[in-house]
């Protein structure tokens, strides 16, 4: 059958195509921006007809329409990969969960322990002249998911990225079951937050370890972002990206000049990625870019993948840190803030790096809603919140008032070397917590 009458027959509404959906079913709907419009709205009017409807997904970028319907719960759940500020919101109504995760096994997670997948439905690109679908923004777990879904539909935005790729990138129209054309909706953006002083303070000491010809990934949040903003003034050259998430830094970066990906040893001179979200300029930037290639997150995020690349550089964020070196990048005690994501696999793969650099950024203090200052540096960590670093995973840990390298030090140096870039406020408060928990020496410096 030819491409065109196969899409032809195979076009369906919105609301027609929703009705695959039973009460009780496990659903998916991607990742960001390829999450669904018209479908989501169309199934959101279906509410009162269905119970227990799951869906799985993850970053959201804009309330779904089916999470204002009356009596959520009994209709819909919210299961998510990793969590963002819509997502927290959802969880203090009571229709969001959050799954655990080692991003880098995700696909496998989709292959061989999730729950039966009946129906996924996700924003593409439009079909190509061979008959493809890209996964655009999103190769990341697609191909895995669609492995597993009992029925595929995809809603088609002529204002969503086409990006190039290998396998696992692109689904073909014969492996389709409906398709709907969506109306072109503008797509969510996720913009970065502006970074402050404290930022800037942050990314200034990272920058002037990045050696030219290194190999970046930045993670999400302000001081990554703010990282990539001063590489894009500095004079630093032969940049190469190998990323879970593009944002719009490596836009600025490669605008900028600094990126050709000549170092690499493997992928040379692309910049690979598992899925991106920012706003329109990395949309735009991304779109049938063949210096850019989308990558299935089992390669992007594999540590035998990232060792291969020779002065690799790996930067995150933390929510808070203890003395012990264990760092927190998921929660407040017990509220959900974000997720592993794929933090873990850049610390592994970065210290196997030959050259390679890991950096935790965490900002010395909060500010609580009492408006209190509060230490992200703490004894402990605080109660019910998750060790997303394990003390001997973590190089270096910076704050803005320094950084320091964790690596093969006993819990006494560490102890010291934590408190010396903690707020002077909070620094004698904590050598007296350290002593109590025996992990601070007499002849250590006060």
């Amino acid at each position: 059958m030819d491409i065109r009458e196969e899409y032809s027959r195979k076009l369906r509404t919105a609301e027609e195509a929703v009705m695959a959906v039973r009460s009780g079913d496990w659903i998916d709907y991607g990742w960001n921006a390829c999450a669904p419009a018209a479908l989501d709205r169309a199934l959101a009017a279906r509410y009162q007809e269905l119970t227990d409807v799951k869906v799985r997904g993850a970053v959201l970028m804009a309330r779904p329409a089916i999470f204002s319907v009356p009596d959520t719960a009994e209709h819909f759940t919210w299961n998510s990969w990793h969590m963002g500020g819509l997502e927290r919101k959802l969880i203090d109504e009571g229709v969001a969960y959050y799954i655990p995760l080692r991003y880098s096994e995700l696909p496998r997670y989709y292959r061989e322990n999730v729950d039966p997948i009946h129906v996924a439905m996700i924003q593409v690109a439009p079909m190509d002249e061979e008959g493809y679908f890209s996964y655009g923004l999103n190769a990341s777990h697609l191909q895995a998911l669609f492995e597993k879904a009992e029925v595929i539909i995809l809603e088609v935005n002529r204002k969503y990225p086409r990006c190039y790729g290998g396998d696992g990138t692109r689904i073909h129209i014969s492996q389709v079951d409906m398709v709907v054309e969506g109306g072109d909706p503008e797509l969510n953006q996720l913009p970065a937050a502006a970074p402050n002083e404290v930022d800037r303070a942050v990314a200034n000491l990272i920058v002037s370890r990045i050696p030219n010809g290194a190999c970046l990934q930045l993670g999400i949040g302000g001081m990554p972002n703010a990282v990539g903003s001063l590489i894009a003034q500095s004079d630093l050259k032969d940049l190469g990206v190998h990323t879970e998430m593009y944002v719009d830094a490596f836009v600025d970066m490669a605008l900028a000049g600094k990126i050709n990906g000549s170092k690499k040893a493997i992928d040379r001179g692309l910049q690979t990625f598992a899925f991106g979200a920012g706003t329109r300029k990395l949309y735009d930037y991304l779109h049938e870019n063949p210096q850019c290639r989308a990558c299935p997150v089992d390669y992007t995020n594999d540590a035998r993948v990232i060792a291969q690349l020779d002065n690799f550089v790996s930067i995150n964020n933390a929510v808070d840190v203890d003395l012990f070196g264990q760092v927190n990048a998921e929660s407040s005690g017990i509220r959900h803030i974000s997720g592993a994501g794929g933090q873990q696999d850049f610390v592994l793969g970065a210290y196997l790096s030959r050259g390679g650099q890991s950096f935790i950024c965490c900002a010395s203090t909060v500010r609580g809603k009492d408006g209190s200052v509060q230490s992200r540096i703490r004894p402990t960590l605080r109660e019910g919140s998750v060790v997303t670093d394990t003390r001997c995973n973590v190089q270096y840990l910076v704050t803005e008032y320094g950084m320091v390298n964790l690596k093969g030090a006993s819990t006494w140096e560490r102890a010291e070397r934590v408190i010396s870039i903690a707020h002077p406020d909070f620094r004698e408060e904590l050598i007296q917590e350290a002593e109590r928990m025996k992990i601070w020496r007499r002849s250590a410096r006060r």
